[in-house]
Protein backbone atom coordinates (compact mmCIF):
# COMPACT_ATOMS: atom_id res chain seq x y z
CA UNK A 1 0.00 0.00 0.00
CA UNK A 2 2.98 2.33 0.41
CA UNK A 3 2.95 5.17 -2.11
CA UNK A 4 6.58 6.16 -1.45
CA UNK A 5 5.86 9.64 -0.10
CA UNK A 6 8.54 9.18 2.61
CA UNK A 7 6.41 10.97 5.20
CA UNK A 8 7.25 8.15 7.63
CA UNK A 9 10.94 9.01 7.28
CA UNK A 10 10.14 12.61 8.17
CA UNK A 11 8.22 11.64 11.32
CA UNK A 12 10.29 8.62 12.42
CA UNK A 13 13.65 8.66 10.59
CA UNK A 14 15.02 5.77 12.64
CA UNK A 15 11.96 3.61 12.15
CA UNK A 16 11.73 3.24 8.37
CA UNK A 17 13.79 3.03 5.20
CA UNK A 18 12.87 3.19 1.53
CA UNK A 19 13.72 0.16 -0.58
CA UNK A 20 14.88 0.29 -4.20
CA UNK A 21 11.24 0.60 -5.37
CA UNK A 22 10.76 3.59 -2.99
CA UNK A 23 8.46 1.57 -0.75
CA UNK A 24 8.82 2.09 2.96
CA UNK A 25 9.92 -0.78 5.18
CA UNK A 26 9.93 -0.83 8.97
CA UNK A 27 13.42 -1.27 10.36
CA UNK A 28 12.17 -3.09 13.47
CA UNK A 29 8.58 -4.28 12.90
CA UNK A 30 8.30 -5.80 16.39
CA UNK A 31 9.23 -2.76 18.43
CA UNK A 32 7.51 -0.69 21.08
CA UNK A 33 5.37 2.14 19.77
CA UNK A 34 6.90 5.56 20.20
CA UNK A 35 5.36 8.97 19.63
CA UNK A 36 7.42 9.16 16.43
CA UNK A 37 6.05 5.87 15.08
CA UNK A 38 2.50 6.89 15.92
CA UNK A 39 3.05 10.25 14.16
CA UNK A 40 4.39 8.38 11.12
CA UNK A 41 1.27 6.19 11.00
CA UNK A 42 -1.05 9.15 11.42
CA UNK A 43 0.82 11.13 8.75
CA UNK A 44 0.96 8.39 6.13
CA UNK A 45 -1.09 9.64 3.14
CA UNK A 46 -1.71 6.05 1.96
CA UNK A 47 -2.68 4.86 5.45
CA UNK A 48 -0.20 2.04 4.90
CA UNK A 49 1.15 1.88 8.47
CA UNK A 50 -0.75 -0.32 10.89
CA UNK A 51 0.23 -0.50 14.55
CA UNK A 52 -1.05 -3.42 16.64
CA UNK A 53 -0.40 -4.68 20.16
CA UNK A 54 1.77 -7.78 19.91
CA UNK A 55 0.14 -9.71 22.73
CA UNK A 56 -3.51 -9.17 21.78
CA UNK A 57 -3.45 -8.10 18.13
CA UNK A 58 -5.59 -5.11 19.09
CA UNK A 59 -5.30 -2.20 16.65
CA UNK A 60 -3.61 0.93 18.00
CA UNK A 61 -3.67 2.71 14.65
CA UNK A 62 -5.85 3.03 12.78
CA UNK A 63 -8.29 2.70 15.66
CA UNK A 64 -11.00 0.12 15.24
CA UNK A 65 -14.41 1.60 14.59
Amino acid sequence: MCAGSAQCLHHAPGGFRLDSARRSRALAPDTDVSEQLLAAAEGCPAEAIVIMLADSGEAVFPPEE
